[in-house]
């Protein structure tokens, strides 16, 4: 038998129950959405998930939260409508949080248990009625939440406040809501979330420009969104539009600079729009969150969060703006149905991320892009041959008893997208375009499984068009198949011939780089000899200043070069940019080039634990592993 607790009804629980009670609809998203997916049934089963969707599913989340900065918690109302009641238990997701109560729509007490915990956390099964349809969870988070990163005022660039984000994806938005956490069930949500005065809140939905007198900030999501896109950020930051449909939300001293960076904004909305439909999710803004953010950006609906590492003061690296708008289609629109299927997220935006690139700045930077992703595919799948998955090199993964975070590497992006740049390269790009366009207004609002995209693909694209490709060598077999397209670059090619002749002794001043780009300059250092002497180094740094650079991309391919020839004038600036950076894409290959010699080891150790503290939780746990780290003083919950 299990045991089980009841609650009683404190006012903050029937206030939400009020306010879901009296919602009717989910504005137009059904018209959106197919019968089929509005039925409790026919949902793929998620090993990351407890929940049980086939027999109870939320389909919207009203909730109603405090931040608290000074206690580094949220407290509040979770309330859900249901569909599925009659199957006598709902069970969700959560990890870290206490549960203090849950109500059904009459504000009666339901009993829940909460199960054992796991790397997916902690199971809490609800026990309803038949008539039960809706359900309030009163909650806090714990200090540890995953995905709650919250920052002293010296860790933001203004250095006045606290700030607060969150971060979803994959499976931690469980730790800051208690939710059934799959991307294979989407609902809508309404939140309102109060903080302190002097702060400004912005979520995954339409957001407020100006900052409320008292605090309150109220947010509506009327498409509905699988879990890991709901995001929230909270700290003293102000909004500067960009065009009519977009804009930019920065701390004061980081808008202009953010503003000015994506200036191109409005084209990119529009030409993704022309090239695969209308963008259905009203505004699409931009928040430039400290240096500490675990990612290059996360595609949260309505408002791409993003890294301050891309503002490079020249608009050299807002292709990744590009990126995260893409995944307002492919991810957002059409959602990898488990994290088994993720290369459909990142694969098709990488592709989609090309085009758009390609539109704007011409065929020779979305060549660069290409390459530089092929560089990283080829160095990645090296590495997982030598790992303890090394089936991980395929695009169909299978995560079972892991974490999701695990398959998040290179292959989904760029193997996913030479897949499809292969598919364009047979059936031709008007062909393939017109499919990719039919693709996402056909599973608008839906999540999908790479079995059914791949007899999606035949029936629809293959078939019809006499093409023949072997497509489980694509999605099931290891490593990158012989036929995958190989981008080309001109201008790469340019630095290749420049840097044979600085091998061959000319002076680096001599060398024809006064038109280079970032790319350009990531190709030139990532393609250096791999032993270079103390006089060779300090040549290169005194003509182009690399160790002074502002540009986070050059910097870290730099950094890369000093540490694997143990050039110690840049440890100083490499020890800085480690403290403040928390963007894993260049943690693990700086902490992991460190890690070949024993000094390295040793100085890693060193920058890693006063560093430590300023990463989010996503970072943490991937250096902890590679650096085998021991925390002395694992913190305390609640």
């Amino acid at each position: 038998m299990r045991s089980f607790k009841s609650s009683s009804r404190p006012a903050q629980v029937l206030l939400a129950i009020t306010l879901l009670a009296s919602c009717s609809g989910q504005g137009d998203a059904g018209a959106d959405r197919s019968d089929e997916e509005s039925k409790v049934k026919g949902y793929t089963m998620d090993q990351h998930s407890h929940a049980r969707p086939e027999e109870a599913v939320i389909t919207h989340l009203d909730l109603d939260i405090t931040v608290d900065p000074a206690q580094r918690t949220i407290a509040g109302v979770a309330a859900y409508r249901i569909k599925g009641a009659e199957h006598g238990r709902i069970i969700l997701d959560t990890d870290d949080i206490r549960v203090e109560s849950v109500l059904d729509q009459a504000g009666s007490p339901l009993e829940f248990e909460l199960g054992d915990s796991s790397f997916l956390g902690r199971p809490l099964e609800v026990e309803l009625k038949a008539t039960t349809s809706s359900i309030a969870i009163k909650y806090r988070t714990g200090r540890n939440a995953k995905a709650l990163q919250w920052l002293s005022p010296q860790q933001t660039a203004d250095k006045e406040h606290p700030f607060l984000f969150t971060q979803g994806q994959a499976i931690l938005t469980r730790s800051w809501i208690p939710v059934q956490d799959s991307p294979g069930i989407r609902f809508t949500y309404d939140a309102t979330v109060r903080v302190p005065e002097a702060l400004m809140a912005v979520m995954s939905a339409i957001n407020p420009q100006e900052r409320s007198s008292d605090g309150v900030y109220h947010f509506k999501q009327e498409r509905p969104i699988p879990a890991y896109l709901i995001a929230l950020a909270v700290g003293d930051i102000v909004f500067k539009p960009v065009d009519d449909r977009t804009g930019v939300y920065a701390e004061r001293s980081v808008v202009d600079k953010a503003a000015w960076e994506f200036a191109d904004m409005g084209d990119m909305l529009r030409t993704a729009e022309d090239l695969y439909g209308p963008y259905r999710w009203g505004r699409y803004d931009v928040i430039v969150l400290p240096p500490s953010f675990p990612f290059g950006g996360m595609e949260n609906p309505c408002l791409t969060f993003a890294t301050p590492t891309i503002l490079a003061g020249d608009r050299s690296l807002t292709a990744l703006v590009a990126h995260e708008l893409a995944h307002s289609w492919s991810g957002n629109l059409v959602t990898n149905a488990t994290w088994n299927d993720f290369w459909l997220n990142e694969g098709f935006t990488v592709y989609f991320e090309g085009r758009i690139s390609e539109a704007i700045y011409g065929p020779d930077y979305a060549g660069m892009l290409q390459q530089l992703g092929r560089q990283d595919l080829e160095l990645t799948l090296a590495q997982i041959a030598k790992s303890k998955h090394p089936e991980d090199s395929r695009l169909r993964l299978d995560l079972a008893g892991r974490d999701p975070d695990d398959g998040m590497t290179d292959v989904a992006y760029e193997k996913g997208a030479a897949f499809l740049r292969l598919i364009e390269s047979k059936v031709g790009r008007a062909k393939f375009d017109s499919f990719i366009r039919q693709y996402f207004d056909e599973f608008a609002f839906q999540s999908m499984t790479t079995d059914r995209f791949l007899s999606y693909l035949e029936a629809q694209l293959l078939a019809p068009n006499k093409v023949k490709l072997d497509l489980a060598e694509w999605v099931d077999g290891s490593g990158l198949p012989a036929n995958a397209p190989t981008p080309v670059s001109d201008r790469f090619v340019k630095v290749d011939k420049e840097i044979k002749r600085w091998e061959e002794g000319a002076g680096p001043r001599d060398l024809a780089t006064e038109e280079w780009s970032t790319f350009e300059w990531m190709h030139f250092l990532r393609h250096l000899p791999k032993e270079l002497s103390e006089a060779r180094l300090k040549e290169l740094d005194r003509a182009f200043g690399f160790t002074k650079s502002g540009n986070a991309e050059v910097l870290a391919a730099w950094f890369e070069v000093c540490i694997r020839n143990d050039h110690d004038e840049a440890y100083d600036r490499l020890d800085d940019f480690l403290a403040t950076v928390g963007r894993r894409k260049f943690l693990v290959p700086l902490y992991t080039e460190m890690t070949r010699t024993e000094k390295g080891r040793i100085m890693a150790q060193t920058i890693y634990k006063n560093a430590r503290p300023n990463y989010h939780s996503v970072s943490v746990r991937t250096i902890d592993e590679l650096l085998s780290w021991k925390d002395d003083h694992p913190p305390v919950n609640f």
